[in-house]
């Protein structure tokens, strides 16, 4: 009978040896995932303003370009709203067709450009995020006005 419970005792001491490795890896995967989530991201989008100022300081656009028309404070971050690039441009008539077949398509108008965007700016006082508000696409499928004004067009 002891050589019995000689047995018993190995078996336990062996599953006693794994159990607190499984807790504390069990703990140290727990403390790793809420790690992680308290982390930020700042995504960086394929859009030409955001590859532009996101992770650039506010204090950058706001001197190249002026100061917000508001601001909003949050408790990790502040949301500015920015309006500027005023330009009237006249658009000429636009034509279809040559010659007796030429016909109006577009009567000659003017336009009011502006540009108005969002700036998500972090404790760090760097652009988290820039969305655009007011803007006007390129007739023509290049830049848009925001994109032009705010130097983030494609050269």
């Amino acid at each position: 009978m002891p050589v019995h419970s000689d047995i018993c005792f190995a078996g336990a001491a062996g599953n006693f040896g794994k159990a607190p490795r499984m807790k504390f890896r069990s703990l140290i995967l727990s403390a790793l995932g809420l790690a992680l989530a308290g982390c930020s991201t700042v995504s960086i989008s394929n859009d030409p303003l955001s590859a532009r100022w996101v992770g650039k300081e506010a204090g950058k656009f706001f001197a190249a370009y002026g100061p917000p028309v508001s601001d909003e404070e949050g408790s990790s971050a502040t949301t500015y709203v920015w309006r500027g690039g005023y330009k009237t441009a006249r658009i000429p008539t636009q034509y279809s067709g040559e010659g007796k077949d030429r016909k109006v398509v577009a009567k000659a108008r003017t336009a009011y450009l502006v540009c108005q965007v969002k700036l998500v700016v972090g404790t760090d006082y760097r652009i988290n995020s820039i969305t655009t508000m007011v803007d006007r696409p390129d007739p023509d499928g290049g830049s848009s006005w925001c994109e032009r004004t705010l130097d983030a067009a494609k050269s």
